[in-house]
C-alpha cells in the first residue's frame, strides 16, 4: 500500500509577524491506498471542509511520499 500528500496552491497563510503569505498549503496525506485516484476519493471522503472551504481540487498537487 502507498501513501499520497496532497497539496496545493489556493489560499494565503498568516506568517507568525501577521504579514500576509502565498505559499503551497499540504491539503492531506492518505495512506493505505494503491493509486492516487482512489488517494483522492479517500482524502475527499474524510475531509467534507474540503469541499466547505471552496478548494479546487483538480488544481491539488499529488506526489507519492512512501
Amino acid at each position: 500500500m502507498k501513501k499520497f500528500i496532497f497539496i496545493t496552491s489556493e489560499g494565503e497563510t498568516i506568517a507568525p509577524n501577521g504579514s500576509t503569505v502565498e505559499n503551497e498549503q499540504v491539503i492531506g496525506i492518505v495512506e493505505g491506498i494503491d493509486n492516487e485516484d482512489e488517494a483522492l476519493k479517500k482524502l475527499l471522503q474524510e475531509n467534507p471542509w474540503i469541499f466547505d472551504a471552496e478548494f479546487n481540487v483538480a488544481e491539488f498537487q499529488t506526489y507519492q511520499i512512501l
